[in-house]
């Protein structure tokens, strides 16, 4: 904040309007490496966070083929986000952070595994799609979410349980 606010002061009092149109370009080339580093940044505490989830090792028993996965056979209530997939899919874009993904398709798409614990917390976010740098974006994304889910329920417990969640986004 008070660098906008250094540039704009900055920016105000110039007269000159090529000195202001070269002032306001280097605020946004400023912004952009800004983002690029905030992103090194969040690659770095994923991939943390992916390397002391797999020392857990642990296992899911119990999987079969649907987009709910619990280490139960039977669920009585499958895991749910905060205001519903429709939430989920808007948080995930607006987190998602696509000046990192190097992409000469218009098209991506990525499916994109997790856990959600007991708690309705997340963890062991995996995408599997055909553009690495997507992949790890959208991990970000989902690391990063603020909302919490409802975990899944087996005779009125919460249990850990699996979800998926495609995810496809389109480059001009």
């Amino acid at each position: 904040m008070m660098l906008n606010n250094e540039f704009k002061k900055k920016f105000d009092t110039e007269q000159n309007l090529s000195v202001k149109t070269s002032i306001r370009n280097d605020f946004l080339l400023f912004m952009k490496k800004m983002d690029s580093i905030e992103n090194v940044a969040l690659i770095g505490a994923l991939l943390k966070t992916k390397n002391i989830e797999d020392l857990k090792q642990f296992t899911i028993k119990g999987k079969d083929s649907s987009t709910h996965r619990s280490e139960y056979k039977t669920i009585d209530k499958n895991a749910d986000y905060s205001g519903g997939i429709g939430a989920l899919r808007q948080e995930v874009a607006n987190l998602f952070y696509s000046d990192a993904v190097y992409t000469e398709l218009k098209d991506l798409k990525t499916q994109i595994g997790f856990i959600v614990e007991k708690d309705g917390s997340i963890s062991n976010v995996k995408a599997v799609g055909e553009n690495t740098t997507f992949n790890r974006q959208a991990e970000i994304a989902l690391y990063s979410l603020v909302g919490k889910f409802s975990p899944a329920y087996n005779n009125g417990t919460p249990v850990r349980s699996h979800f998926r969640l495609p995810l496809s986004l389109k480059f001009d």
